[in-house]
Parts: structure tokens; sequence; C-alpha cells
């Protein structure tokens, strides 16, 4: 009886071959998120509190890492949530952070202050989008904007970024269409480099085959520019718009972290009174 036993735990026990393995594995991605944040062993080590002899041993798989040297690792190379868990399960521990969906009892009160922003935000523009920039919630403002935009491209999950570009979206009615989808692709590549997320990595490579003119070059820019304006054409009028993002502070679930709430405000007289008069028209 105490043999089966014991046959039994050596059963279920992992062996020190799949250990090893486990551990190369965490040590391989540890490795593709330093390089990608261009630190050195001796840097992330000196960051990290940690001699780089035991960081080389962890990223080679020669030494195992304890979970909290994962999350203290992960921390200090700025990886997302929900790569943290991966990191997490490579090396053989259970996920930290809970990856809910936005409908979840435990995130109402951030849906609900989420929504609280977007109709305070009225009578201008403001939506949220999740990591993927599909479309999550906006005000009552963004619907006037989408009055000529193909069907095809507000069908659930709506994508911000292609309703941007694409011809039969916003793009015909941006004034500044080479310096606004600019922007928007900057800030795409950034998001691709921190995340090196594939489904945005796809994304921005077919956000680039959309027919945009070539921006102008960086010293054209006015001396009073202070941030990229988005103008857009509504009737006989330009509306020029200045964007903010908002995020979570502190999020410790992956569906907040990878949350954000784009604002738009007015940045001239047209624009403020033609969005107030239009408040008034849509109640």
């Amino acid at each position: 009886m105490m043999n089966a036993h014991n046959s039994a735990r050596r059963a279920v026990q992992p062996s020190a071959k799949a250990k090893a393995a486990r551990t190369s594995h965490f040590g391989d991605r540890l490795r593709e998120w330093r390089q990608r944040r261009h630190l050195s062993q001796l840097d992330l080590a000196g960051d990290a509190e940690i001699s780089a002899r035991h960081l080389s041993f962890v990223e080679t798989g020669r030494a195992a890492p304890s979970r909290e040297m994962v999350l203290r690792l992960a921390e200090r190379l700025d990886v997302p949530l929900r790569e943290r868990n991966v990191l997490l399960v490579a090396a053989g521990f259970a996920p930290a952070f809970p990856d809910r969906s936005l409908d979840d009892p435990a995130l109402a009160a951030a849906r609900q202050a989420m929504e609280t922003v977007l109709k305070a935000h009225e009578p201008y523009p403001a939506l949220a989008v999740d990591r993927y920039w599909n479309l999550v919630s906006a005000n009552a403002m963004i619907a006037p904007f989408l009055a000529g935009v193909a069907p095809s491209l507000l069908t659930p999950p709506l994508n911000v970024m292609r309703l941007s570009f694409h011809p039969q979206g916003l793009a015909p009615l941006t004034v500044n269409l080479a310096e606004w989808c600019g922007h928007l692709l900057e800030r795409l590549h950034r998001q691709c480099e921190a995340t090196a997320d594939p489904v945005l990595i796809a994304l921005y490579e077919e956000l680039k085959t959309y027919p945009i003119p070539a921006r102008k070059a960086p010293h054209t820019v006015g001396a009073d520019s202070l941030a990229v304006p988005y103008k857009i054409r509504m009737g006989n009028n330009v509306l020029s718009f200045i964007s903010t993002t908002m995020v979570f502070g502190t999020p410790l679930d992956v569906t907040l972290s990878e949350l954000a709430l784009e604002t738009f405000f007015p940045a001239d007289e047209l624009t403020t009174e033609t969005m107030r008069s239009l408040a008034k028209s849509l109640t």
C-alpha cells in the first residue's frame, strides 16, 4: 500500500527534465522582454537588485526564479499585466492578475466610472477602446460623426483605428488625414513595441496598406502647435479637436489595464459652438 502511494506521488510530480524545460522556457521569454526594452543583463540585474550572474542563470535555465522574482523582473521591464501572467505560468506559477470581461460584476464600479467620464465629457465626443482599439463604449456625441460611414465598418467589433484609416470610414472627412493617421500609426507602433502583441502588429501592417497621403516634413509644423489636432469636415464647417487619453491608475485587472478612454476637446471657438448646438439638437 505504501509502495503504491509513493509510486502515485512520483507519477504526478514533474520530472527534473520537465522542470528544466519549464525554467528554460521562462528564461527565453524573460530574455526577449529584456532585449525588447534594450537593457543589458547588468542593467536589469541592477534595477531588480539581484546579481547579474544569477540573472544569467535564470535566463539560461540554470536557476529557477521565485514567484516574487518573476513579478519583480516583470515590473522593472514594464511588462503588460497580461504578459506578466504568461511569465508566471512559464515559470510554473499561477497567474496573479485576473482577466475578467468588462461586464463582470467585480468590475461594476470601474464600468460605472468609465460611463460617468464619457457622459460628463458631453457635449464633446469621447469613447473607450480595448487593447486592440475595438470600441467598448462611447458617449452620444460620437454618433453624428459616423453618419456617413459604411455599415460594414460599424458592425461589432468596431475597430476605431480601421475606421479612421478606411476610405469608406472617416478618412474622406478628415481634413489633415496625413498628419492624423501618421500620429495614430506612431501610437500603434509604440504599442506594438511595448507589447509584441501579434494582433496589434497585424493591425499596424493592415493600416499601412490604406491610401494615406505622405506627411509633411516636421519642420513645416507651425511653431505654435502644441499637439496634432484632429480636423474633420462636418457639413460646411471644419471642426478641430485636441485629443487626450485616460487610463485607470495602478490597475490589478488585465481588462482594466488595457482599457483607454479617448476624449476630444474643441481646439477653436467654431468647434465649441458647433458641438454645443449639435448636443442641443440631440436632446
